[in-house]
């Protein structure tokens, strides 16, 4: 707070200055006293907050035993693979897979070793697509999301490398071994639109991911980095995730398509030996999907807007502000959740009439309550609703 005070006089007002000035003397030598008691306790601490390594790894709080090495790598690689995303894959895959059901005797190890086989395989390209997504934004991460491995410094660039790299072969090889054509093809087309997504190459020093991986083939194998990098690379019809509806489209055509298409085809035809057909339930799980997919990638760029504006991302957030493409959003999911109570209301099987009818519309009520509660100038809040709708 402040205090008005009245100087009549030079004099007057001298006095009150070498109060104050004395005063603050006083308290500054206070302080200097108090802080070299902690300067070497801080001298760790220091090192390790300015070297961009989480508060976490500071010795004294916690021992470097194998077992903490051993969590903590764990914990870095779970925050890595973005276990939302992982979650709501294995379960698609399930749950298309479950409509591929036609007698109960279908349910065999036979069943179960399919589904099995295209989850892991999916969720080893899951992990190599965000995790591409990371490399190819860390700066743009340190604002948004410095919690993850890459932006806080945890894994470096060459670990971020040499996870996805792995990760995608082991897919890949999982859809060959398998021999399930259209487990291999949406792998593959998810390995396209997810590059295409996120990747950036386009400077011969280094500067994007392109760039930065041919740098460390030079550096890690005897080809010189100049030979390497001797000419720019300038593909422009890459990161599709700058043009906020191509990117839109992108995460539709894996979400909503490749995902109910291609692993119901999976079970369909590789697990079962049936011919491709193209049941209702499949049409609408597609049609409920496509609703969804829209949202997420309209909503996954709500809490991140301020990072967007700093590197440019001309997101729908950023041109239209949070809360109309927020209110967006929610509209869309009511509407999807509306269609499928009409849908619901008109099955010939009463069991399935009451449960799509009812869940449909408790699912519809909790999200409209949630979102009328939501602060827009918390970020926390919104990402905590975008989890909830994942």
């Amino acid at each position: 707070s402040s205090i008005q005070v009245q100087v009549p006089t030079y004099k007057s007002y001298n006095l009150i200055g070498n109060f104050y000035t004395k005063r603050i003397q006083h308290r500054a030598r206070g302080i200097l006293e108090t802080s070299t008691v902690f300067q070497k306790s801080n001298t760790k601490f220091l090192v390790n907050a300015t070297s961009g390594h989480p508060l976490e790894s500071e010795p004294k709080a916690y021992p470097n035993t194998p077992w903490n090495s051993a969590k903590n790598a764990l914990d870095a690689f779970y925050r890595f693979s973005r276990p939302h995303t992982v979650i709501g894959t294995a379960l698609s895959i399930i749950s298309v897979s479950l409509l591929a059901v036609e007698k109960l005797s279908d349910i065999s190890p036979l069943f179960f070793t399919g589904v099995l086989e295209a989850v892991v395989a999916a969720l080893f390209m899951n992990i190599y697509i965000v995790g591409l997504n990371q490399l190819s934004d860390v700066e743009i991460d340190k604002v948004n999301k410095p919690y993850l491995p890459l932006a806080s410094g945890e894994y470096s660039t060459l670990t971020g490398i040499m996870i996805v790299t792995s990760f995608s072969i082991m897919s890949f090889w999982l859809g060959w071994v398998v021999g399930s054509w259209p487990l291999f093809w949406a792998l593959f087309v998810s390995f396209v639109l997810g590059t295409a997504y996120s990747i950036n190459i386009h400077n011969s020093d280094g500067e994007g991911i392109g760039g930065k991986f041919l740098l460390y083939i030079g550096h890690y194998s005897s080809v010189p980095a100049s030979l390497l990098c001797k000419e720019s690379i300038h593909l422009p019809l890459l990161r599709w995730k700058r043009f906020a509806l191509v990117a839109a489209m992108c995460i539709l055509a894996v979400r909503a398509v490749i995902v109910q298409l291609a692993f119901y085809l999976h079970i369909q035809t590789h697990v079962f030996s049936r011919p491709a057909v193209i049941s209702k339930p499949l049409i609408f799980a597609t049609a409920f999907m496509s609703f969804f997919s829209v949202v997420i990638a309209l909503f996954k760029d709500i809490p991140d807007i301020e990072g967007d504006k700093i590197f440019g991302i001309k997101s729908y957030t950023v041109r239209l502000g949070q809360e109309k493409v927020f209110w967006t959003c929610i509209s869309l999911l009511e509407m999807a959740y509306g269609v499928s109570i009409l849908v619901g209301a008109t099955s010939p099987y009463t069991w399935s009439k009451v449960i799509t009818v009812l869940g449909h519309s408790v699912l519809a009520s909790i999200l409209w309550i949630r979102a009328k509660s939501i602060d827009f100038k918390s970020k926390a809040a919104i990402t905590s609703c975008y989890m909830f709708i994942w």
